[in-house]
């Protein structure tokens, strides 16, 4: 809060209609669901949304944009180790471990001889 009601009113109003906003589309369907029935074609395109949001949130952060194309480093090489051991053991605890386990090791070994 910074003392000024007006400003303050501002951003909890737009707080509030964001929460609102964000709660109605998220819940809609299982709200609504049964009146709004969907398509065979809607619901296969659905199945590969969450994969759709994963790429689209994990791809910018392995391979940040600059002015000379994407810029890769140690994050990528840590993925790869991830997935291989996703293909070895089908377990996501082992993935999240294993991946970071990576990181740190390659994180290290930069630190030491770069």
């Amino acid at each position: 809060m910074t003392g000024n009601l007006e400003y303050d009113l501002y951003i909890l109003g737009g707080i509030v209609l964001l929460t609102l906003c964000s709660f109605l589309t998220r819940s809609g369907y299982f709200l609504f669901g049964e009146h709004i029935p969907l398509t065979d074609s809607v619901r296969s395109a659905l199945r590969y949304a969450p994969t759709a949001a994963l790429v689209g949130i994990l791809v910018p952060e392995l391979l940040p944009w600059t002015e000379a194309g994407p810029v890769a480093d140690i994050r990528i090489l840590a993925v790869i180790a991830a997935v291989l051991v996703f293909w070895r053991t089908r377990s996501t605890v082992m993935v999240i471990v294993g991946g970071m386990v990576a990181y740190w090791i390659l994180k290290a070994v930069q630190n030491v001889y770069f």
